[in-house]
């Protein structure tokens, strides 16, 4: 039986690594059709109402599966079903969901703005900062915990081990979010595509924050109304 358990270990720690690999490939497949395909801009008007609400409704599906997972009884469910791995199935989940959206995503004709240097070279700026902030707000967390690698090896819990008040989380309660705007906006080449996928996954963020701070506040209790009362801003500061 302990050979067993260790070959059940074992499976556990492959699974959440292959779900943490899954997830990184995600983002940078994202990256990669935002930067090149999403640049298209060719196309017939015509198609463009059809294009959007294809669009809206691939992300709608993917935006579903963070409330379902948000519910405690389907937590409890996933968490009874495949011990250790809940935080790993809502990985895999989200990262075969983003892949479907970024594949199947249609293209929309048309730009929205076009600028030249220098102004370019700023708003691309921008757009690296936000991948900087990514990584920085990322490390301040622990970021093996949040793939579900952590958890799979029995070394912690889905529950937060600590609330992060410092760094970046200093300046707004979700730097990651607040990252993600800083890449997705400020684009030289606004396309029609680009312009669509920034709003749709704002709209997005600003719906998933209410939920995701109901969780943080189960955790963690009078500690994080006091962090909100301190932080002000969830997402964009001086605006939300």
């Amino acid at each position: 039986m302990p050979t067993l358990a260790r070959s059940h270990d074992r499976l556990r720690a492959a699974a959440a690594l292959a779900g943490a690999a899954l997830f990184a490939a995600s983002l940078v497949y994202a990256g990669f059709v935002y930067v090149v395909r999403f640049a298209d801009a060719s196309g017939s008007t015509a198609d463009r109402p059809r294009a959007i609400v294809i669009d809206v409704a691939l992300f709608t599906i993917f935006a579903i599966h963070h409330s379902i997972f948000a519910r405690t009884g389907v937590k409890a469910w996933i968490a009874r079903a495949t011990p250790r791995l809940e935080r790993t199935i809502y990985v895999v989940v989200a990262s075969v969901l983003f892949i479907g959206v970024m594949t199947l995503w249609q293209p929309v004709p048309g730009v929205v703005w076009r600028v030249g240097s220098p102004v370019s070279l700023l708003l691309i700026g921008v757009q690296i900062a936000g991948v900087v902030l990514t990584l920085v707000a990322a490390g301040e967390l622990d970021v093996f915990a949040l793939a579900g690698v952590r958890q799979a090896i029995g070394r912690a819990t889905d529950r937060p081990a600590a609330l992060v008040r410092t760094g970046t989380y200093a300046f707004v309660r979700h730097p990651v979010y607040f990252a993600w705007l800083l890449m997705v906006w400020p684009s030289p080449l606004f396309t029609g595509s680009r312009a669509l996928f920034a709003a749709v996954s704002t709209a997005y963020l600003v719906l998933a924050i209410p939920i995701e701070e109901r969780t943080l506040r189960r955790a963690f209790g009078p500690a994080y109304d006091d962090y909100a009362r301190t932080v002000r801003w969830r997402l964009l500061p001086f605006v939300y």
